[in-house]
């Protein structure tokens, strides 16, 4: 059983970090701005956490060479924005951006500040940057997965429920990824002869009346895709799940320790600890503009037995053989 370490990080709208030394020897003090959503959430802590971290080892020391500005929004747009003002107000060098929501508020005020996104999906499509290999402007990142990993969620669910014949799919449908994560679902249920539903969730009420309703016929199952209102709803979506002991694949480790039965997705930690390493390189004179956007290089596999043993499932030696954290 291998297990991660989380670094904790105290939250605040704006504060500075005390990195540990390795200073580079700059000719003045650069200034960065972080901009993220969901204060209260440890995995949004931890991914500050490992960009601090990142920062350190290349040599970025608060007070000798940098200042570091974090603003936390709360996720709805208002704040985001007001917080995206604030930032590009201070003048910094360089701004890591979580989320599409936070970088659209900042295009939307500056082209000239650098900045470096994380968890985008799709930056092309949403205007950000001109492509993937030639982002063109004053803006670069990485993508928080390829659509194309939406069908292993499926793959997944019939390996560890193989009697699983209905799956409902929550989905948003108010962003581009909603429909396109469960369009590559879709491609993929036939060949599995898994029969889905898809589950809007745009409120609490709607997802549970649509859960409860699904989950009188047998032999159901659940995929939960990538969106900010399904982390939203977190605790329901996984409550419900344990209620009608529905097996469940979710998108993002935390899901897996908040009690979801089983996660697939991009490592976050080290795209923050990438995305440092982009800040680093911008710092000392690239332009984000000739840096390529980049996909996740790796992905982990949590799975919660405590959870598994709830349900009355044993999860495949297949699958523990594979996972990158069983949680007991």
């Amino acid at each position: 059983m291998r297990r991660r370490d989380f670094i904790k990080v105290v939250a605040g709208p704006a504060i500075s970090w005390p990195l540990a030394a390795h200073a580079q020897q700059i000719n003045r003090t650069r200034r960065i701005g972080v901009l993220m959503a969901r204060p209260n959430e440890p995995e949004a802590q931890a991914w500050v956490a490992a960009f601090l971290q990142g920062l350190q080892e290349l040599g970025w020391s608060v007070g000798p060479n940098v200042n570091i500005d974090i603003r936390w929004s709360t996720g709805n747009s208002a704040d985001t924005r007001k917080y995206a003002a604030e930032l590009v107000a201070l003048a910094p060098d360089v701004i890591l951006a979580e989320g599409s929501a936070a970088v659209a508020a900042l295009v939307q005020i500056t082209r000239t500040v650098l900045i470096v996104f994380t968890t985008v999906v799709d930056p092309v499509g949403a205007g950000y940057v001109d492509s993937l290999a030639r982002p063109g402007g004053n803006v670069t990142g990485f993508t928080v997965f390829e659509y194309s990993m939406s069908g292993k969620f499926l793959q997944l669910l019939k390996e560890i429920a193989p009697g699983v014949t209905r799956v409902a799919v929550l989905r948003d449908p108010s962003i581009d990824s909603g429909p396109a994560q469960f369009a590559v679902i879709q491609a993929v249920a036939p060949s599995l002869s898994v029969e889905l539903r898809p589950v809007d969730v745009r409120d609490g009420d709607e997802i549970e009346r649509a859960i409860t309703a699904f989950a009188q016929n047998p032999n159901s199952g659940l995929i939960v895709t990538g969106s900010p209102a399904a982390a939203l709803h977190r605790d329901l979506i996984i409550t419900l799940a344990a209620r009608y002991r529905l097996p469940a694949v979710y998108v993002g480790r935390f899901w897996a320790a908040a009690g979801g039965l089983i996660s697939y997705a991009p490592d976050f930690l080290d795209q923050y600890r990438s995305a440092a390493g982009y800040v680093d390189r911008i710092l000392k004179g690239e332009k984000p503009a000739d840096m390529p956007v980049q996909a996740p290089t790796k992905y982990e596999l949590v799975v919660n037995l405590k959870t598994a043993k709830a349900l009355g499932l044993a999860i495949p030696q297949s699958v523990l053989g594979r996972a990158d954290e069983v949680i007991e």
